[in-house]
């Protein structure tokens, strides 16, 4: 190992754990349902307030909505990849099977890829579409076990939390 790798992997290290701490922090306070200064005019801005506890039928509606939104932001990229910016190789829209088909894995989290990146989508498809829809799809799952430890473990609330 190169003196230049221990160095990156020391400065590596000690960035992450410098981070772990408050990020920690921040995290148990989103999950113990705490509202945070720097939220809250995104919530005032989207309509939401985050002190309304959800049943479990409100939470799993507003999971299905934002991930069908997800579905149909990626699907609608995919369609529109011929005139949108970010394509140096101009490549065409990708066909409505294979678009569906990748908004659908990208969506459920399985991210299964029918197509050869480099050829088929472009920059902008892979940086707009599917790697916020993998961030995305995955905080969807990280909500939805919230949600399931919520509801198992409280025992005067009949909500499971806010999905938003």
């Amino acid at each position: 190992m190169t003196a230049h790798a221990i160095g990156s992997l020391v400065v590596f290290l000690g960035v992450l754990l410098a981070l772990a701490w408050p990020l920690g922090q921040y995290m148990a306070r989103v999950y113990m349902s705490e509202s945070l200064p720097l939220e809250r005019p995104l919530y005032r801005l989207a309509g939401v307030r985050p002190d309304e506890d959800m049943d479990w039928k409100q939470y799993a509606w507003a999971v299905l909505l934002f991930n069908l939104f997800g579905l149909l932001a990626v699907y609608a990229i995919q369609r529109l990849q011929g005139v949108m910016p970010l394509n140096p190789l101009q490549l065409p829209a990708v066909n409505p099977e294979l678009s569906f088909n990748t908004a659908i894995s990208f969506a459920s989290n399985t991210n299964w890829q029918a197509y050869s990146g480099e050829t088929t989508l472009s920059y902008a498809v892979q940086m707009l579409g599917l790697t916020v829809q993998n961030f995305m799809s995955a905080a969807t799952g990280i909500a939805v076990l919230v949600a399931l430890i919520r509801g198992l473990t409280r025992r005067q609330s009949p909500g499971v939390g806010n999905f938003w």
